[in-house]
């Protein structure tokens, strides 16, 4: 099995491979035939939405090596749902995390959308 296969399996095991295939409710504000975003259950801002690619990939590190063209994508329907959510006159921020220091605690690509309040920096 390749390293790009195996990654891919180790993805689909988690939780948001579960959501993908309809195994686990999430409330979904977005979705298209790449990916789908749905608010994250322990929000860290009044808005706080995950944008996951359908594709089973376990991090930012392996997303260029499986689909060149998905993180142009995500960061479209990242930009997508903040227009949903009304965030684009105050501000947002999209965040990945890259492995477990830098918080990432599920091996499936995300990003997350956050707005609704005034957001500080550094956030960690």
């Amino acid at each position: 099995m390749s390293d790009a296969s195996r990654d891919a399996e180790r993805s689909s095991d988690t939780v948001f491979g579960a959501i993908v295939r309809g195994e686990i409710p999430a409330d979904i504000v977005y979705e298209d035939e790449r990916c789908l975003a749905f608010r994250d259950l322990n929000p860290q801002a009044p808005t706080h939405v995950l944008v996951i690619p359908r594709a089973g990939i376990c991090g930012l590190q392996e997303a260029d090596q499986a689909d060149p063209s998905l993180l142009g994508h995500l960061m479209q329907a990242a930009q997508i749902v903040a227009r949903q959510e009304g965030l684009e006159e105050d501000g947002w921020r999209v965040v990945v995390n890259v492995g477990e220091d830098a918080g990432q605690t599920v091996a499936h690509l995300h990003l997350h959308v956050l707005g609704g309040r005034k957001l500080s920096w550094p956030p960690g």
